[in-house]
């Protein structure tokens, strides 16, 4: 089986990651979020693991980037709705807080791999 370039990035597998832990944690929100804080929330967390994955598969550097400015603004939007969470008490401190560092680290790389893309556009 071959394995995508995508596959290899720590940022990828963590955001993947990520798609998971929200997904289990947003089982236990109320039922009668199933259309609101639940279908944004892990449709936002897929969207980070997976704007990295289409991004890969893009041959110019500022196609690249995009798709990981996309990715960071998509972790920025599942920040809010997990604040909105603690504030509803949906999910408990504890959790916010694993789940808040978890996106925190994959903000922070997002970053650096953005930069890394635009650094090859400085010199054209």
């Amino acid at each position: 089986m071959k394995t995508y370039s995508f596959e290899k990035l720590i940022v990828w597998q963590k955001s993947r990651n990520l798609a998971v832990i929200i997904n289990k944690v947003t089982k236990d929100f109320p039922k009668d979020e199933i259309f609101g804080m639940i279908s944004q929330m892990r449709r936002c967390s897929i969207s980070i693991a997976s704007n990295v994955a289409e991004g890969s598969g893009r041959h110019m550097a500022k196609d690249k980037a995009r798709f990981t400015e996309i990715a960071y603004s998509s972790a920025l939007e599942l920040i809010n709705q997990l604040i909105i969470s603690l504030d509803l008490e949906y999910v408990s401190e504890k959790n916010y807080l694993s789940i808040r560092n978890e996106i925190e680290e994959i903000t922070f790389m997002l970053d650096s791999l953005h930069k890394s893309q635009l650094k090859g556009l400085e010199k054209v």
